[in-house]
């Protein structure tokens, strides 16, 4: 996509509110045990402007400071196809694709959703291909004339994880409540995440009763999160994943600037701290959860 590192910088100018440091942050210190960044958008961040790292150079920085793989998510059908020739590429990444719950009612308004989503069916059985997402529901940008269709395709997305064996990746803002409905009503499948979470502690064991991985991205390094936090302090162990969504969310002390995966360490470290846990531990259990997360080592 020609326009990415434009739409890049316009997209996580919006999330962080900040534009006027666009450079690239420094390498923090290597972690001391490999992790997995379980959610980033290489495609997005791919491109010569402003910092922005290609392909190789995001996956070379990232294993210099032991994040040492990572799953790429599709959230259209440029990118899912993008994804999927990314995770063949390269043995570091897997991939997950779907039609963001953004994207879904403009394909249903256009009259191409069916099209749309029989070929997102298709790039979900190529190889390296681990979840389906990011699916789900997001009433922030979509207003009342697109929710029945975004529920939709939200439905279908579940139905095509657990026919494929696949993990589900869901996308939740401003929609809480709604989420766990339509995976209540649906049935979870076997594996499926909550990227970048966004609830307090009363959301994060509701999910967790019912079954899912809680993903926190840099925006629990943030000042104005003092829920998140919470919720970060009670995922069990075994639940708990890690991610960037780069470029977007860069964690603190960097907050508005470019991210990508090798800025994984400044979440890891808070979250050591806040669960006083020793890093190495919480490091190798991150590893552990992510492979079980989304079907075994890779």
């Amino acid at each position: 996509m020609n326009d990415q590192p434009t739409r890049a910088r316009a997209a996580t100018e919006e999330k962080s509110g900040s534009s006027r440091d666009r450079s690239r942050p420094p390498a923090p210190e290597p972690l001391p045990h490999p992790v997995i960044d379980n959610h980033c958008h290489l495609d997005i961040a791919d491109g010569p402007a402003d910092g922005w790292l290609d392909t190789r150079a995001a996956l070379d920085e990232a294993a210099r400071v032991n994040v040492t793989r990572v799953v790429q998510i599709g959230y259209d059908l440029v990118s899912s196809r993008w994804s999927v020739t990314a995770a063949q590429a390269h043995p570091e990444i897997v991939a997950g694709v779907a039609l963001h719950p953004n994207e879904a009612p403009k394909h249903a308004a256009a009259g191409d959703f069916e099209e749309a989503f029989a070929e997102i069916e298709q790039l979900a059985t190529a190889a390296g291909v681990r979840a389906v997402g990011e699916t789900g529901l997001d009433t922030f940008r979509t207003g009342e004339d697109g929710r029945a269709a975004q529920e939709e395709s939200f439905r279908r997305h579940i139905e095509l994880a657990k026919r494929l064996d696949k993990t589900l990746v869901i996308h939740d803002r401003d929609a809480h409540e709604d989420v766990l409905r339509v995976v209540n009503e649906e049935g979870a499948p076997d594996r499926w995440v909550m990227h970048c979470f966004s609830g307090d502690a009363d959301f994060a064991r509701r999910c967790l009763d019912a079954g899912a991985y809680l993903s926190f991205a840099g925006t629990v390094t943030f000042k104005n999160a003092p829920d998140l936090r919470e919720a970060a302090a009670v995922t069990p162990g075994d639940r708990l994943l890690v991610e960037t969504d780069a470029p977007f969310l860069t964690p603190m002390p960097y907050r508005g600037r470019p991210n990508a995966s090798y800025l994984m360490p400044h979440t890891l470290r808070l979250l050591a701290d806040l669960r006083t846990q020793d890093l190495t531990e919480l490091c190798a259990a991150v590893e552990a959860n992510t492979f079980a997360a989304f079907g075994g080592a890779w």
